[in-house]
């Protein structure tokens, strides 16, 4: 098959980056030696890209993915960039923690772009640590600091990290159940629902992570946490009525809400 023909066949399928899908499927055979045809039957089932090649692109790294863990997405380099950002200007030892870290996209990617930084990933899920710790891994033997790993609830950081941290950054569970029924097919089917689902509206994870970054945050210092697109008020309103001060939303490259930040007083 011809990218061309590859791209018809997924846009007749509903896969609306039929194009771009084609050329990477017909890349990845090519440096593979995998069957072309079944990659293209098994993007056509809406098996995510990501899977289907077992990479992700994440700012200027590339991360394994895979079943049982959250693919990262591009709003959340804009996260990560707030976080880079900041722990940047914390000064020359930043400390940041990243909690719900899933694949380790926002850590790894604060380990390779601040060197100095000391980065902690805390994550609960068995099957997203496995892939966590693969490109831990993966990054330590390139050449990147170490992230150090802990296999907890995010409300069961270690207590060692209180008031020792410049930055706290997070993409949590935000979705309510019936949010993720109306997503498409390659998120719907294939992400974990531990990792997109939160009670409470969409909103009892994210004030998990704003508690818990009470607790670790030294004095004003910041936290960072990806919010949906509705949750533009009331993401902003939990920062606000844990305690945080200064506290902003911020869009992402589409002008829709994304991120809150707020500052431990």
């Amino acid at each position: 098959m011809s990218v061309r023909e590859i791209a018809r066949t997924l846009d007749a399928a509903g896969v609306g980056s039929a194009e771009h899908d084609a050329r990477v499927l017909a890349a990845h055979a090519a440096a593979t030696g995998a069957d072309l045809d079944e990659l293209v039957r098994r993007r056509v089932a809406r098996v995510p890209l990501q899977h289907i090649t077992g990479v992700a692109g994440f700012r200027y790294l590339e991360l394994a993915v895979g079943p049982g863990v959250f693919v990262p997405r591009p709003e959340t380099e804009l996260v990560a960039g707030a976080a880079i950002d900041l722990a940047r200007a914390a000064g020359p030892e930043p400390v940041l923690v990243d909690l719900c870290s899933g694949s380790g996209a926002i850590a790894l990617s604060v380990a390779h772009e601040v060197p100095a930084a000391v980065v902690y990933a805390v994550e609960s899920d068995p099957r997203a640590l496995e892939w966590l710790r693969r490109n831990a891994d993966a990054r330590r033997t390139a050449g990147d600091s170490p992230v150090v790993v802990h296999a907890v609830d995010i409300r069961d950081t270690p207590a060692s990290l209180d008031g020792m941290v410049d930055v706290v950054v997070a993409n949590p569970p935000y979705l309510s159940a019936g949010e993720v029924a109306r997503l498409e097919p390659e998120v719907a089917d294939h992400d974990p629902t531990a990792a997109l689902v939160a009670a409470d509206d969409g909103l009892a994870d994210i004030r998990a992570v704003a508690l818990t970054a009470m607790r670790l945050l030294r004095s004003g210092a910041w936290v960072v946490v990806e919010h949906g697109d509705g949750q533009g008020e009331s993401a902003p309103e939990v920062l606000r009525s844990m305690g945080f001060a200064d506290v902003r939303d911020h869009r992402d490259l589409a002008g829709r809400d994304r991120y809150a930040t707020g500052r431990r007083p």
